[in-house]
């Protein structure tokens, strides 16, 4: 079992994340489920209708403004990462925090490093599911490695120079 980092701490994870490729059929009506937008987009319906609980996950080339009117169909929104370098989920999660005032979990996934976890966790991150050689318990330490801010973000509004 995967364990994750949520809300600073490392914790069991309980949700399973469906591939690209699944189907309907092959998918459990009861468990905790984040599908792939293309899913989503194709059987909603049927999704809603399961007892389990229901979360999405977008790649870095899927667009928030596709689900943004459906955001409290789910629980956790999964973001993507394809490589460390590809940041442009950053700017999802920002915007799904600040314009569209989700409240839900917002979850990195895939080549997820702890260099990154402070910068996300700013932008509106709450959950991180690391790469799969690395160890979130070692990763835990990310978040303190800045003792100030000094951009405004998702966490702290005003930059540190409005904060006088």
């Amino acid at each position: 079992m995967q364990r994750i980092i949520k809300n600073g701490q490392v914790v069991d994870e309980s949700w399973h994340l469906i591939p690209r490729e699944a189907t309907m059929d092959q998918l459990s009506n009861c468990d905790d489920l984040i599908v792939p937008l293309a899913l989503w987009v194709d059987h909603s319906k049927a999704l809603l209708a399961r007892d389990g609980g229901l979360g999405i996950w977008l790649d870095a080339g899927d667009e928030i403004e596709e689900i943004a009117d459906q955001l409290d169909c789910f629980e956790v929104i999964a973001l993507n990462f394809p490589a460390f370098t590809d940041g442009r989920h950053s700017s999802t999660a920002y915007l799904l925090r600040t314009r569209y005032g989700y409240q839900g979990e917002i979850r990195a996934i895939g080549d997820v490093l702890r260099d990154q976890l402070f910068a996300l966790r700013r932008c509106g991150f709450d959950a991180f599911a690391l790469r799969e050689d690395k160890d979130p318990i070692d990763a835990l330490q990310a978040f303190e490695d800045f003792s100030e801010v000094y951009q405004a973000s998702s966490d702290v509004p005003q930059p540190l120079f409005r904060r006088r």
